[in-house]
């Protein structure tokens, strides 16, 4: 890999020759502007504000703009005569615990590579005694004309550095965090951490830029002319109202169908759980009662005998107000007759008309004939 830097590390009185290696590089896809109607590339040109002319890039020198919008020039040789140490060291100042860098500082990384054999036997012992320490390195360095902030640690067998933002460029979270007083209850940080269980731990050399593959599926498409462009289908995020704990546990349903793995319930679904296959057993035992067991079979019988009870009630009932209905009529005379005639007529009226009235007729008829010799006997 080509070196971007070259210096030493300055551990104390030890001088560690080293060369500055980028450890990270981007995959990302460029593009460039064009003339839509043409195709022509579109270039941006640096011309002088006061001549109107194009500059040549060796031309083209630095400068500071102040508040009145003059120019204040700055060359290379002004930089140089700085009295910055680091100009070309890497000096360590300190050593912590690794779990004291704020990962907001984190900027760029790189590899610090032993430049020469001599420098192999103080970059070792540098990168030993980190390692036994388990203490990362603070560090100043200058690099790109300017003065940074860096971190030392170990990965693997090599010394990377990272580069860190000063801390008075970190932004205080003001007004940031909801204004709003919530409380979390017990039962959704256990879903909650259910949920992070179940994501569990990712193979980082897995992951990869989904993005970018397919937009150079797309220019590969394009560049031989069978582009057909597909819609992307994206579900609509953020501005509902929830319900938290469902949305967790169908998060958690989720993630297991995704890993494979069975969803083994819990104490709201029934699955798993003895305790709600015991309260679901009894159910099933009582839908079957009725269907081909020796106890379901006796059913009908029983049902049967209510009814024959029934029908002999209904039998002993009507033979009874007969009874009654004749007694009556031979000791009440005119109320036995009206009587007679209301409960002859409440039957005859189920019937055809003219069968009720001459029902009514020959019931009256037979009322009066019965009522009068009674009538003389008894005088």
């Amino acid at each position: 890999m080509r070196s971007i830097w070259n210096g030493a590390i300055s551990f104390g009185l030890v001088s560690i020759p080293i060369k500055l290696v980028n450890a990270t590089e981007s995959h990302s896809i460029s593009f460039r502007q064009i003339h839509v109607n043409d195709g022509g590339r579109v270039r941006y040109r640096k011309v002088c504000e006061l001549d109107g002319e194009e500059v040549p890039t060796a031309e083209i020198g630095k400068g500071y703009e102040e508040a009145d919008g003059s120019i204040v020039p700055i060359t290379d040789e002004d930089l140089a005569q700085l009295p910055l140490a680091t100009a070309k060291t890497i000096e360590i100042m300190s050593f912590v615990p690794a779990e004291e860098i704020d990962p907001l500082q984190m900027d760029a990384a790189y590899y610090l590579a032993a430049n020469g054999a001599t420098a192999a036997k103080p970059y070792t012992l540098l990168r030993e005694a980190l390692k036994r320490s388990r203490k990362v390195a603070i560090a100043k360095y200058a690099l790109r004309g300017r003065e940074r902030l860096g971190m030392l640690r170990v990965v693997d067998d090599v010394i990377a550095m990272h580069g860190l933002l000063w801390p008075d460029e970190i932004r205080a979270p003001e007004g940031v965090a909801p204004e709003a007083d919530v409380t979390v209850r017990d039962a959704e940080l256990d879903l909650a951490d259910a949920l992070m269980a179940t994501l569990g731990e990712v193979e980082m050399a897995s992951l990869h830029d989904d993005y970018r593959e397919a937009v150079e599926a797309l220019i590969v498409a394009k560049s031989g002319g069978a582009f057909e462009p597909t819609e992307a289908v994206v579900e609509p995020a953020g501005g509902q109202v929830i319900d938290l704990m469902a949305a967790l546990e169908k998060s958690v349903r989720a993630a297991k169908a995704s890993r494979g793995e069975a969803d083994g319930g819990g104490e709201g679904d029934g699955g798993g759980d003895g305790e709600a296959k015991a309260e679901v057993t009894p159910i099933r035992r009582k839908a079957r009662a009725g269907a081909g067991t020796g106890t379901g079979a006796a059913a009908p019988k029983a049902v049967g005998g209510k009814k024959s009870t029934a029908a002999s009630a209904k039998k002993t009932a009507a033979s009874a107000a007969t009874k009654k209905k004749t007694t009556t009529t031979a000791a009440g005379g005119k109320s036995a007759a009206g009587k007679s005639t209301s409960r002859t007529a409440k039957t005859a009226a189920k019937s055809t008309a003219k069968t009720a009235a001459a029902k009514k007729t020959g019931t009256a008829a037979a009322a009066k004939k019965t009522a009068t010799p009674r009538k003389r006997t008894s005088a």
